[in-house]
């Protein structure tokens, strides 16, 4: 009777760690669910560096999920034309976009501060803002209400201000001429007598080459060699006044988002701020050689003059000023980046301006 006892619980204690097993499984596949988003970039494949940013986060994505989250890559125009990928992930079209939140700055000016603001934050400091400034929470306290949530997925760092067909010596060269420019920047160079045009990057040179504008401001070396300004007009200037370090976000769904398990965010954000930080050093590893390229076929070097700089200094901080009238979630954003950049430049100056003025210094004297 003990035997047979014996082997009754034994049989009725495997059946219960079977159905344990079989009730297990559904449990785990709860929790790591198979997914698949689609992501619309603004940038053309050509673009390898800000088009690959979108890339590595699909990988890196898939990698941590063992394939159970996949995105799929649509480059600027395959589904939506690119100065509309946040549109189509507000609306569900798509779940996710890698864009510049400046381009979205006809809905609000608030916008412009995701990414950069004329004579606004530089790369390092961008990022410092985002992460440890509270910059990441401002940009999405002012996303929540278009159902859209972001994080920052590249920098290209300071950009060169860009390429025209003639000189520009002084505040009336600029005076009439129509260039493609982003953001508030726009704005402000339409103070000091420019058309601005905002066209999508995969446009512009067509553009440039047909005489539709005259100049055109992109990214700097790298990808402006890829694009081939150079042929269309020769004279680069620098530096990008209205770019010191402008961020590419991943903006998301925010109810697609949120649906998502806590451990797929935990990706979604790891892949997205490894994605930010290779962007950067791509461009800087890439941007010297692709700069003495372009010297090579034929690009005249020059930069903006101090008047020129200062013209446009006064008109950017007049459009402030009057957008923060207008716009109380414009003046929330600005008022913490200004705050924040005071500070980031008092700490610069002691040391990391000092310390590379001196080596630049030494590459000059041809030390290094």
């Amino acid at each position: 009777m003990d035997r047979r006892h014996f082997l009754r619980q034994a049989a009725t204690a495997g059946t219960g760690a079977a159905a344990a097993t079989v009730l297990a499984a559904p449990a785990i596949a709860q929790e790591n669910p198979t997914i698949t988003w689609r992501l619309t970039s603004s940038f053309p494949k050509s673009l390898d560096i800000i088009f690959g940013a979108a890339n590595e986060i699909a990988e890196s994505v898939r990698n941590a999920t063992d394939g159970k989250f996949t995105i799929q890559i649509f480059a600027a125009g395959e589904i939506v034309p690119g100065l509309q990928a946040a549109d189509a992930v507000a609306n569900g079209t798509v779940e996710m976009a890698h864009t510049c939140s400046y381009y979205y700055i006809g809905q609000d000016p608030a916008f412009a501060l995701g990414t950069a603001i004329p004579f606004g934050l530089n790369a390092r400091m961008t990022n410092a803002w985002f992460t440890a400034g509270g910059g990441n929470d401002l940009i999405n306290e002012f996303l929540a209400p278009r159902n859209l949530y972001a994080l920052p997925a590249g920098n290209s760092g300071t950009q060169m201000g860009g390429w025209f067909r003639k000189e520009i010596n002084s505040i009336d060269d600029l005076k009439g001429l129509k260039m493609r420019i982003a953001g508030l920047a726009g704005q402000v160079m339409q103070k000091v007598g420019v058309t601005p045009q905002q066209i999508a990057g995969g446009d512009v040179y067509a553009a440039l080459e047909k005489g539709t504008i005259d100049a055109t401001e992109f990214v700097g070396p790298y990808d402006d060699q890829k694009l081939g300004f150079v042929k269309v007009a020769k004279y680069y200037y620098y530096p990008a006044w209205w770019e010191g370090g402008p961020a590419m976000h991943a903006f998301f769904n925010l109810e697609k988002f949120k649906n998502l398990p806590k451990s797929y965010q935990q990706i979604l954000a790891n892949a997205c701020a490894s994605a930010n930080n290779t962007m950067l050093a791509n461009y800087d590893a890439h941007n010297a050689t692709a700069l003495k390229k372009l010297v090579a076929e034929g690009a005249i070097l020059k930069p903006f003059s101090r008047e020129i700089m200062d013209v446009c200094f006064k008109a950017a901080m007049e459009t402030y000023a009057d957008l923060s009238a207008r716009s109380p979630s414009f003046k929330k954003l600005y008022d913490s980046q200004q705050a924040f950049k005071k500070d980031a430049y008092l700490w610069a100056q002691v040391a990391e301006y000092s310390y590379d003025t001196y080596m630049m210094t030494q590459q000059r004297n041809g030390a290094l």
